[in-house]
């Protein structure tokens, strides 16, 4: 039987939620026979690169360093594709979708499939959107987690709905099996992601300053790193919440973060999919989001968890009191989300649709952890 050679590209392999999906892609799609996947950043090899590497995947760091540097990327790129003999190149997010469209013009069409995955619907920088609206052309398909993705890429980029598939972002929910510790008497509400305006972390911090008329009410727990730091960390001074609001930096894994947390927050005006979501809700953890492109994909209100309009501290400090004072709530929403991520979002299903999509045609048992 022919081998299969797949190469995923993307920006970069930092900490987040698409180099994590890129992570369980890969690493499941080489445990199905006479498959071989690898990856390529643009970037250096980064954390996710190592992690990669632990999974035994070949991983190939192209070392760009800005606009500068992107020719050297490209043709790169060109001879990885070219003489790793790879018959289909999937690239995700929109630098690793421009260089890869670029690189495609040095193959025929009949060698070489090339797939392009959006994972925001975060309107700007409007530039983005511009260069997607040209690069979607050398791409058969283009992959999105959610059904908000693909309007709002219609809408910006002008790409045609027919050219859209939507495959969800997935988990392995017993990898989220963990032992939360429990301390003092303050109810644990928890951020984990990239600290970025698009975030609205601020609301997050005017809701809890709503919520905390006494001590030892309610403590937030912020998980991550980002240009907004030093800004929230002034925020949170300014709002005298040094004692109710700990900035705890990055962690290695989502877990690490989830085990020390009542409650999920995220509460951006945007989202491609929000990959935290459905990890907490695996890990029994009520979750709260607004109500955005990306983030209604996931969380059904009032079922699987609550939802709240874009920049309102009151409703989400609302929100919160509910989950903290009514039991029966958080118990519904923890059994009916586990359900849902169960049904939609674990890799045993969603590793079949990619693997219809790469055309592939026997799958391994998904990979535990």
């Amino acid at each position: 039987m022919v081998v299969r050679r797949i190469l995923l590209v993307i920006t970069d392999l930092e900490i987040g939620g698409t180099p994590t999906v890129v992570r369980e892609l890969a690493t499941r799609l080489n445990l199905i026979p006479h498959v071989k996947c690898e990856v390529a950043s643009l970037g250096e090899l980064g954390p996710v690169g190592h992690q990669l590497r632990t999974n035994q995947v070949k991983v190939h760091a192209l070392g760009g360093r800005g606009m500068l540097s992107a020719f050297s990327v490209m043709t790169q790129l060109i001879d990885l594709v070219r003489f790793g003999r790879f018959d289909t190149v999937f690239s995700f997010l929109i630098h690793a979708n421009a260089l890869a469209a670029a690189a495609s013009m040095f193959f025929p069409r009949d060698q070489v499939r090339w797939l392009q995955s959006i994972q925001t619907t975060q309107p700007s920088p409007h530039w983005h959107w511009r260069l997607q609206a040209k690069v979607h052309a050398r791409a058969e398909r283009i992959i999105v987690p959610s059904p908000s993705i693909s309007q709002v890429a219609h809408q910006l980029a002008q790409i045609p709905l027919e050219k859209f598939q939507v495959i969800p972002n997935a988990i392995d929910p017993d990898a989220f099996r963990i032992e939360r510790t429990y301390g003092g008497h303050a109810f644990r509400v928890g951020f984990i992601g990239r600290l970025d305006p698009i975030k609205r972390i601020p609301d997050l911090l005017h809701a809890i300053k709503l919520l905390v008329p006494g001590e030892g009410v309610v403590h937030l727990h912020v998980f991550g790193a980002g240009e907004e730091r030093a800004k929230l960390a002034a925020e949170v001074a300014q709002l005298d919440l040094r004692d109710v609001v700990t900035l705890h930096g990055t962690v290695s894994k989502p877990q690490e973060a989830l085990k020390q947390i009542d409650l999920l927050v995220l509460p951006s005006s945007a989202e491609g999919f929000g990959l935290v979501l459905i990890e907490a809700m695996a890990a029994g953890i009520p979750v709260i989001g607004t109500n955005a492109p990306g983030i209604r994909d996931v969380v059904r209100n009032g079922e699987t968890g609550l939802l709240v309009p874009v920049g309102l501290p009151q409703e989400l400090a609302e929100a919160i009191r509910r989950v903290m004072e009514d039991s029966a709530l958080r118990h519904r929403l923890v059994s009916r989300a586990l359900e849902d991520v169960r049904e939609r979002f674990t890799w045993a299903a969603v590793l079949r649709e990619y693997a219809e999509l790469l055309e592939i045609e026997s799958i391994a048992p998904p990979m535990v952890g």
